[in-house]
């Protein structure tokens, strides 16, 4: 029987279907992912973080692993819990301000209540996440990442995904920007396409109107 966190995920997969076709060829920050080496990286019994870090040129510098017997879990709307010393940031993402409503998820209250429930239920799902950050993230305590999850429920689930791209594309965050008015993960506008159809805070007009 399937729990309650994976049947969220396939309900929202199942409305995103149409729509997702657009970011099927999208190129990830740092490259395309092999799926066949994140899900290598499961272990029975417990989940597992692993981050690669890379040079200027795009070569594997340095990786870190991590296991947990109880999974991973959102420190913030936007950053992860590795451990007391280590934590990840899903760089140039937010969520909205304020209070949102969401009648289709059941939600009202904080936008950032929101944002952190929805990375929970991403992480907590997930056998591996898989991230990949700069060589000078390396010794930080909190370090900008970009991070995939691996998802296995056998016969109804198996797949690698962005946790950026689903975050943004389920309208759980949005796209931070610079002070110039640029995007700071400009790779994800499309997934922001995509929540602003109505998903999560963009089902909210106030929001809209931020």
């Amino acid at each position: 029987m399937l729990t309650g966190v994976v049947t969220r995920i396939l309900r929202k997969r199942k409305s995103l279907a149409v729509q997702a076709v657009f970011l099927a060829t999208h190129a990830w920050a740092g490259g395309a992912v092999d799926p066949a080496y994140v899900k290598s990286l499961a272990a029975p019994g417990k989940a597992v973080l692993v981050v690669e870090y890379y040079d200027p040129a795009g070569k594997v510098v340095g990786r870190k692993g991590f296991a947990s017997p109880s999974g991973f879990r959102a420190k913030s709307p936007v950053d992860i819990a590795v451990d007391a010393g280590v934590g990840l940031h899903l760089y140039g993402l937010e969520p909205c301000r304020g209070e949102m409503v969401n009648q289709r998820e059941g939600f009202a209250g904080s936008c950032g209540d929101f944002a952190r429930q929805e990375l929970d239920i991403m992480l907590k799902a997930a056998k591996v996440i898989f991230c990949r950050a700069f060589l000078t993230e390396r010794n930080a305590p909190l370090q900008d990442a970009t991070c995939f999850g691996y998802y296995n429920y056998p016969g109804t689930l198996d797949a690698v995904d962005n946790l950026e791209e689903e975050l943004v594309s389920l309208g759980a965050l949005r796209l931070s920007k610079k002070q110039d008015g640029a995007l700071m993960r400009p790779d994800l506008a499309d997934a922001e396409r995509i929540g602003r159809a109505g998903f999560g805070m963009w089902a909210d007009p106030r929001v809209a109107a931020q």
